[in-house]
């Protein structure tokens, strides 16, 4: 087969003497009395232009030839073919990638050196703190040895002793620590004007690669209408098309996929919405029926509209038909928003005789399911007498998406914009009285949602509400009668995807639409949520399972390593526990004053208040008394082990330790799986 080929403007044709690629350019017809053979295939006759042809005068012929040259130099094309163009878009979203990577780095040299900065500052404090010890400790040591007043003071003579000339040169070391940093920082600067300076360009070339992947929806309007036409001749109605806003652009895979569903809906608009025109007359409409289809982009998406000005929806023989099917229980009342969402099952019809053409049931499903995959979705709206309208929203582009970044546990997924409805912030209090029902929902626009935890999607346990947020975030994702309320973990952010297919045992896992790349390195999977709240309560009548939220548990790390404290800290969030820190147990004090842990890792050695002494001053003090302790240091001696039971620490453990074996202790201490 031969590969599918795009033309670009702007770049030199490999084949410029060709009529066909001067008309399929785009460039301006040239007049009809000068040649007609330039038609476009198929509307209009070979001999019937070449005679026409012969008929030109050749005085019009020469004196058209030059604005028509002039035309082709100013838009010329060149033919590329598809698959380099998506191998080079593909190469655009790996730079960009990268380029969130760099970013991202650049923000942590920037943070460390803010460490760093910290660190030198303690450092000459300390440096300082020692050279007055020093220098004291000598005078004192000469005032005892007894001088005469002709022996010179040992500060006058400079007679340092050798700890002196250590911190002397520890401060001077100290001086070109700072130095370094300062010159890291200015280079840091610049790399980061670089780093947006490169995002600047790689979104400019994206975004022209992406252009070639565009095509106007008005090229494919000839053959819509035809459609229109053939079904008003085979069903004896009479209806004409209207497109509104035809000349956006979808991308051009999007567009190959959806021209099927497209002719389906209109085939179905005329047959099953657009009534015959002697029933039209009577209800005060046009004889002539009218099916709409409108275009609009909307950010990341493009909505498109297809809807006609029929008799709507027989909502009563879909119902009927829905019980002969099975699909409802006898005596199971459905309201008319989720009567309409009925019709999407594969083999609901409500006509008497099926034909290649008729049966509005007979394909929907297939539209439905081809918009799954392209990760859009669809709405139904009907209106006894006054029509059918089908809200179709599919991305701008499949190569790159706007998603909303969630977590749940240890995972983090990306849910597609275009399958979201909305966030709304329910406060906390009204959150825990709604997940103490056996079916918890709210209402929100008019639409009853399901509250479920995207946890119970994914094979994973719902985790508890953050203690200091009074509100909790819930993402609506709208699936006809099954439209749900997901409560997630951690709702970071939304931002543009790259968007990467997966391999084929991966696909055919329902719900999985696809995978990108943050910025960090993290590969993530892109969740087709429409499907997994469908796939879960696909049975009638089937509830989803309640949630049972328990209290997050908050950690207190006290440490006066930054490096303990920072891998002891991304070690318990993994699993889902809210932690504080301290640098010693000074510090700690202040925490606890203001927060109540539900477990405290410990270290011995530190500045201004070691282990031994904090872990006294929480056992003697009664709001936090009983909170167990974890001491976690690199003493290991039995000495230093019954000291630490004596006071009443519940736990000891020995750097370096194990993560298993630190989840243990705490699961252990507390009761509970983390």
């Amino acid at each position: 087969p031969v590969a599918p080929t795009l033309e670009i403007p702007g770049l030199q044709s490999l084949e410029p003497d060709r009529a066909e690629g001067a008309e399929e350019s785009g460039i301006p017809a040239p007049p009809e009395d000068v040649e007609t053979a330039f038609d476009a295939p198929g509307d209009g006759d070979d001999e019937h232009a070449a005679a026409a042809a012969a008929e030109v005068d050749e005085a019009t012929v020469a004196s058209a030839a030059e604005p028509m040259a002039q035309a082709v130099s100013s838009q010329e094309l060149v033919r590329v073919e598809a698959e380099l163009l998506d191998a080079l878009l593909n190469g655009a979203g790996e730079i960009s990638i990268f380029q969130s990577r760099l970013n991202q780095q650049a923000h942590s040299i920037d943070f460390n050196l803010g460490e760093l900065d910290q660190t030198v500052t303690r450092l000459r404090e300390q440096l300082r703190s020692l050279e007055a010890e020093t220098e004291a400790e000598i005078l004192h040591r000469h005032d005892e040895e007894g001088v005469t007043e002709d022996d010179f003071d040992p500060l006058e003579l400079d007679r340092y002793s050798k700890i002196q000339q250590l911190s002397r040169a520890l401060a001077e070391t100290a001086s070109d620590v700072a130095s370094i940093n300062e010159l890291l920082r200015e280079l840091t600067n610049e790399t980061e004007t670089l780093v947006t300076q490169q995002a600047r360009v790689t979104s400019e070339l994206q975004d022209g690669l992406m252009k070639t992947r565009m095509v106007p929806f008005q090229r494919h309007v000839p053959r819509l209408a035809r459609i229109v036409r053939q079904a008003s001749g085979e069903s004896g109605k009479s209806a004409e098309l209207v497109v509104e806003g035809g000349e956006g652009e979808l991308d051009r895979q999007v567009l190959e996929s959806m021209l099927p569903p497209f002719e389906h809906l209109l085939r179905n608009a005329v047959i099953h919405g657009i009534e015959p025109p002697e029933i039209r007359r009577e209800r005060g409409k046009p004889a002539v029926g009218r099916v709409t289809v409108t275009l609009q982009r909307e950010g990341s998406e493009v909505l498109v509209q297809v809807a006609d000005d029929g008799a709507g929806l027989d909502l009563d023989s879909v119902r009927r038909k829905a019980y002969e099917l099975g699909l409802l229980a006898e005596g199971q009342e459905v309201s008319d928003v989720d009567a309409v969402e009925l019709i999407l099952h594969p083999g609901l019809t409500t006509v008497g005789e099926l034909t290649q053409a008729a049966g509005r049931g007979v394909g929907l499903d297939v539209v439905s399911n081809e918009l799954k995959k392209l990760g859009g979705s669809m709405r139904i709206e009907s209106v006894p007498e006054q029509g059918t309208r089908f809200l179709l929203r599919l991305p701008y582009t499949l190569a790159i998406t706007n998603a909303l970044i969630v977590t749940v546990g240890e995972e983090t997924f990306a849910l597609p914009l275009p399958t979201v409805e909305g966030v709304t912030r329910v406060a906390k209090d009204k959150l825990l009285e709604l997940l103490t029902e056996d079916q918890p929902s709210i209402d929100y626009g008019g639409v009853s949602y399901r509250v479920q935890h995207l946890g119970t999607f994914v094979g994973a346990a719902p985790s508890a509400l953050p203690e200091e947020d009074s509100s909790a975030a819930l993402i609506l994702i709208r699936a006809g009668d099954t439209s749900t309320a997901l409560l997630t973990d951690a709702l970071e952010d939304s931002r543009e995807v790259v968007v990467k297919t997966l391999g084929s045992q991966i696909t055919s896992v329902p719900g999985v639409s696809g995978a990108t790349i943050l910025g960090d390195g993290r590969i993530i999977v892109i969740l087709d949520m429409g499907t997994l709240v469908r796939a879960q309560n696909a049975a009638a009548g089937r509830a989803p399972a309640p949630i049972r939220l328990e209290r997050q548990i908050t950690a207190l790390v006290v440490d006066d390593s930054i490096t303990v404290r920072r891998v002891t800290q991304k070690l318990l969030e993994r699993h889902g526990v809210r932690v504080l820190t301290a640098r010693d147990g000074l510090d700690a004090v202040g925490v606890i004053q203001d927060h109540e842990p539900d477990i405290i890792l410990l270290d011995i050695e530190m500045p201004r208040m070691d282990g031994y002494q904090f872990a006294t001053h929480v056992r003697n003090d009664p709001r936090i008394e009983n909170v167990p302790i974890i001491m976690i240091t690199s003493r290991s001696g039995e000495k230093h082990r019954a000291r630490a039971i004596e006071i009443g620490v519940n736990d000891y453990l020995s750097k370096p330790y194990q993560e298993g074996q630190l989840k243990t202790a705490i699961e252990t201490l507390l009761g509970r799986e983390l």
